[in-house]
């Protein structure tokens, strides 16, 4: 269905933002052959992260991050990537996950189709800790725990909790009517990508019906909260910055 002339769900504030697929804009950059980049948040709008969407094109490609102070975590949405960096070589399929340590070249070689969520940030080193070792495995194999108690609401922790890793990256499923049980106002900063199913996310005082492919931004201290609604779970893809005193 055709959408109504200059009508968009996408809504950008100061303190968060919902950016709904009817209005991404490729980009490419150096290096990238094959492959197209939609920059969902970044930096530009707020942010201190950035979330990308990469779409590999007919015959696959390779999209590559050089090596900076810059840190990746990805999530294979659909298809199959081998991921290659200084010191590593993997094959992710669907729902593969990855992180790779800040200074190294990242060079993602994905198959024709293939749809990956990165997020990228600046690494904050601690004097007194090591830095953190890549990580790879997928969400078939992480159980969910029920989020403080409820069944209904399970969560699957995808990196290690080690204060060497200054960001997290989860997947969140609620059954059909669950919700988070309280408005979270905190210090961490989201990004964030509906995976499946639909609900309502209140984001500072505004309610938005969200779906599968809508991105979500929240700044620190948004309050935030979320139903899922409909006949199917709803499940969402989420970083955050953890381990790091103010």
């Amino acid at each position: 269905m055709t959408p109504l002339f200059g009508h968009t769900r996408t809504r950008v504030s100061m303190r968060h933002a919902l950016i709904a697929p009817d209005g991404h804009v490729p980009s490419t950059y150096p290096g990238w052959d094959g492959a197209t980049a939609y920059v969902i948040l970044s930096p530009a709008m707020g942010a201190d992260l950035s979330q990308i969407l990469v779409v590999y094109e007919s015959g696959g490609g390779t999209a590559w991050f050089p090596a900076d102070e810059n840190e990746h975590v990805l999530y294979v949405e659909s298809g199959n990537c081998r991921a290659v960096w200084d010191d590593g070589d993997v094959t992710l399929t669907a729902g593969g996950f990855l992180f790779v340590p800040s200074e190294n070249v990242l060079a993602l070689h994905g198959d024709e189709g293939t749809r990956l969520t990165i997020f990228r940030k600046l690494f904050e080193p601690v004097e007194s800790l090591e830095a953190p070792p890549a990580v790879h495995g997928n969400i078939a194999d992480i159980p969910g725990e029920p989020f403080l108690g409820n069944e209904k609401a399970r969560l699957q922790t995808l990196l290690p909790i080690d204060a060497r890793y200054d960001l997290a990256m989860n997947v969140f499923t609620y059954q059909p009517g669950a919700t988070l049980p309280f408005v979270e106002t905190h210090i961490m900063e989201h990004g964030l990508l509906m995976l499946s199913g639909q609900g309502v996310y209140r984001l500072d005082e505004n309610y938005y019906p969200v779906t599968a492919g809508d991105a979500i931004w929240m700044a620190p201290y948004c309050p935030q909260w979320f139903v899922a609604m409909g006949d199917e779970p709803a499940s969402y893809l989420y970083y955050k910055d953890v381990h790091r005193l103010p």
